[in-house]
């Protein structure tokens, strides 16, 4: 053997290190924690009806509000109230949440009126909607959302025990036809999968605003978002980042528990939405970064280093048939997770929509760095 043909193949079994090292933790990460999601069956759990407060932001949604709160007021629950803050609309949102308080009693509007010296994103409006609130339980959501059934409430509020804190529950997205929607979803998908399974697993990074609940003491004890206040982002995520410990967060996975918000009509709409949502990353705790930095990356290079065994023509067939595996593995959760979440029209076309994200998401946090913040709303 040359020195030429022993550094190929030493070349060779490098790449092919890594590649076994990514593999093994994808393999990881999709039977330990994602298989979670897979296998959710709820538990019988006691009929809890505590009063509660559902909370809802509003700027400038008045097509929505007559569209969606209806169903809010329909939820079959013994005790709540709707608090909706009206937050700088300068439609007809107003108006119509006066006409909706004529006929529900149990309707609460907060105004916030247009500063011109103080501009202020959606945490002011929610912190002022919780100060609103009457009852110890909140359950939030958006103005563009609709619960999904009318035991909405009844369900997320059921999860509430004695040491429950904060309930995380399942937003998604309404299903249209084209392309761009069914990437939306998935992303939608992925990303639930994702913190879904790991609060499963007790180790809880994160939930969404379109369908969380917690408690009005727990909000105080944390001093609200105080601690990230300067951030535009994290309403939600950065918030239960901090609250959520081992033992006080529970998750609602039932269809009947779901939240359906309007979907972005075009691609250029919806990457001016996650470069919000991204912002937050590194407000993260140590070990909720870590999990997610190791699974991107392990992503990363098992396709990179995939593409490059391949062109080396090393091991070709051990290397094929890890990718199936991975492959199958990776299909095999997403069936039935996509079963649980009600989104399997998506299972089809996830590995190509997967590649796809992958390219998005690395123009995306580049834009953020060359762009300037977008408001909330």
């Amino acid at each position: 053997m040359n020195w030429t043909e022993f550094t190929e193949i030493s070349i060779g079994l490098i790449i092919f290190g890594v590649f076994a090292f990514a593999f093994l933790i994808q393999l990881w990460y999709y039977l330990f924690f994602f298989s979670r999601v897979s296998f959710y069956k709820k538990k019988e759990l006691p009929a809890f009806t505590p009063p509660a407060s559902i909370i809802i932001c509003a700027r400038n949604e008045d097509h929505n509000i007559v569209d969606f709160l209806p169903m809010i007021f329909e939820q079959n629950y013994p005790e709540f109230e709707v608090v909706v803050v009206n937050d700088c609309s300068w439609d007809n949102t107003g108006d119509i949440l006066n006409e909706f308080a004529k006929k529900h009693a149990n309707l609460r509007i907060v105004t916030i009126k247009e500063n011109e010296n103080h501009a202020h994103g959606k945490k002011v409006a929610l912190m002022m909607g919780i100060k609103g609130a009457t009852h110890e339980h909140l359950l939030l959501t958006d103005a563009d959302c609709k619960p999904s059934s009318k035991d909405w409430l009844r369900h997320m509020m059921q999860q509430f025990t004695t040491d429950t804190e904060l309930v995380i529950g399942y937003g998604a997205y309404e299903k249209q036809k084209g392309f761009i929607n069914k990437i939306i979803r998935f992303d939608t998908f992925v990303i639930a999968l994702q913190y879904l399974s790991f609060a499963f697993a007790r180790r809880t990074y994160m939930g969404t605003g379109r369908n969380l609940a917690y408690k009005k003491s727990l909000f105080f004890k944390m001093k609200g978002f105080a601690s990230h206040y300067h951030i535009e982002s994290g309403d939600d995520d950065l918030f239960v980042n901090e609250a959520a410990t081992r033992k006080n967060t529970r998750v609602e996975l039932s269809v009947d528990s779901f939240t359906i918000s309007r979907v972005k009509k075009t691609m250029k709409d919806w990457i001016r939405q996650k470069r919000r949502h991204v912002t937050t990353f590194k407000q993260y705790r140590f070990g909720s970064k870590f999990r997610l930095m190791a699974l991107s990356i392990s992503q990363y290079l098992y396709f990179l280093t995939f593409i490059i065994v391949l062109i080396l023509q090393f091991q070709p067939i051990l290397v094929l048939s890890m990718f199936g595996l991975r492959l199958v593995i990776q299909l095999l959760v997403f069936n039935k997770s996509m079963k649980v979440l009600a989104e399997k029209d998506l299972l089809v076309l996830s590995p190509l929509i997967e590649l796809i994200l992958m390219v998005l998401y690395p123009l995306i946090t580049l834009s953020n760095l060359l762009m300037r913040k977008n408001n909330w709303k």
